[in-house]
C-alpha cells in the first residue's frame, strides 16, 4: 500500500504548537514558584526587622518610643507584610513576632495563593532596659 502524501501535511505544526504551549505553561509555573520563594524570603526579612523594632522600642537609651507592638507593626508594614502576632510586652527584653505576606502570582494563584508566613525572635540584654543616661 502506498500512503497518500497529502494526508500528513501540517502534522509537524500541531506538534510544534503543542510543544510551545507546554513550554509556556512550564515557564509561567516556574515564574510563580520563584515569586513564592521570593515572598517567603521577604516575609522572613520583615519578621526579623519587626522583632528588632519591637525590642529596640523598649530600650530607653535608644529613645525609639515605648510601644513595642506599634513599632513592630509599622516595621512589618514598611516591608510589605502584615503583623499577625506580637508577643512583646512593655518592659520585656525579648519579642517574638509573626508576619504574613501574600505573593503576587499570575498563573498559579488559584492553587497556591496562600500567604507566606514567617516568625522571628529578638532579645536585648536586660541591662539595656534599666540603663539611664547620666548626663
Amino acid at each position: 500500500m502506498r500512503a497518500i502524501k497529502g494526508t500528513e501535511r501540517g502534522a509537524v505544526t500541531i506538534v510544534a504548537v503543542t510543544g510551545a504551549l507546554v513550554l509556556c505553561v512550564g515557564a509561567l509555573g516556574a515564574a510563580d514558584l520563584g515569586a513564592m520563594l521570593f515572598a517567603r524570603a521577604r516575609a522572613q526579612s520583615a519578621a526579623d526587622a519587626a522583632a528588632l523594632a519591637a525590642v529596640t522600642a523598649q530600650a530607653p537609651i535608644l529613645q525609639r518610643g515605648t510601644d513595642p507592638g506599634q513599632a513592630a507593626r509599622e516595621e512589618a508594614e514598611s516591608n510589605g507584610a502584615v503583623l499577625t502576632r506580637c508577643d512583646c510586652e512593655v518592659g520585656s527584653s525579648q519579642a517574638t513576632v509573626e508576619v504574613s505576606l501574600t505573593p503576587r502570582l499570575s498563573f498559579l494563584s488559584g492553587w497556591f495563593g496562600r500567604a507566606a508566613r514567617a516568625s522571628a525572635r529578638a532579645a536585648l540584654d536586660p541591662d539595656v532596659l534599666t540603663y539611664r543616661d547620666g548626663g
